[in-house]
């Protein structure tokens, strides 16, 4: 059976490796991820991986894996960060709080059945230094992340606890993609 990644991220394709999946060919989604107004976190991250898997086009034996990532606080949609000031002005307002991580998936089948989900993550920030703030964004880690920080990475240090899926926070619940996966018929190891 063939899979098709419908993303870009060198993280999402090692998230799969560990469940012992290897897609067939990488092919990102160009679609316009900019949120709907007053489109709240968790139908943007749906619709958006919904739409990433409508996007791409599949021989007749290929499944179809989209994703998306949503950094919020509250009903506001956090960036993923492409200035320092963007990244700055996440990590100040993630400092000190709780904020959540909503990575939708959607898998669609060889025969068109479209399953998905999305899992809410909670994360704790620690209350950051300014210090702390310029060195994360001296290290240039933040860049294209949601939400302006990489868990897998430096920010792991900052980060005092995640209530769910540390895969999700990182770009891909892989529980949940392995059930989709199941779900529509794919053979996993």
């Amino acid at each position: 059976m063939a899979l098709v990644l419908a993303s870009a991220s060198p993280r999402r394709l090692a998230l799969l490796a560990q469940i012992g999946v290897t897609p067939s060919r990488v092919a990102p989604a160009d679609i316009d991820e900019t949120p709907h107004r007053d489109e709240l976190p968790r139908p943007h991250a749906l619709r958006l991986a919904q739409e990433k898997a409508a996007a791409i086009s599949s021989a007749p034996d290929e499944f179809v894996l989209a994703a998306d990532t949503v950094v919020a606080v509250g009903r506001r949609i956090l960036p993923k960060a492409e200035t320092e000031a963007q990244a700055r002005a996440c990590l100040e307002l993630l400092t000190g709080r709780r904020h959540h991580v909503m990575t939708a998936i959607a898998v669609r089948a060889p025969d068109g059945r479209v399953a998905s989900r999305v899992n809410d993550t909670a994360v704790i920030f620690n209350r950051l230094t300014s210090a702390q703030i310029d060195s994360y964004i001296k290290s240039g880690e933040w860049q294209g992340k949601a939400g302006g920080y990489a868990i897998q990475g430096l920010a792991a240090a900052y980060i005092r606890q995640i209530v769910g899926s540390y895969s999700a926070v990182v770009g891909l619940p892989l529980f949940e993609t392995a059930q989709l996966l199941r779900g529509l018929g794919f053979k996993l190891p």
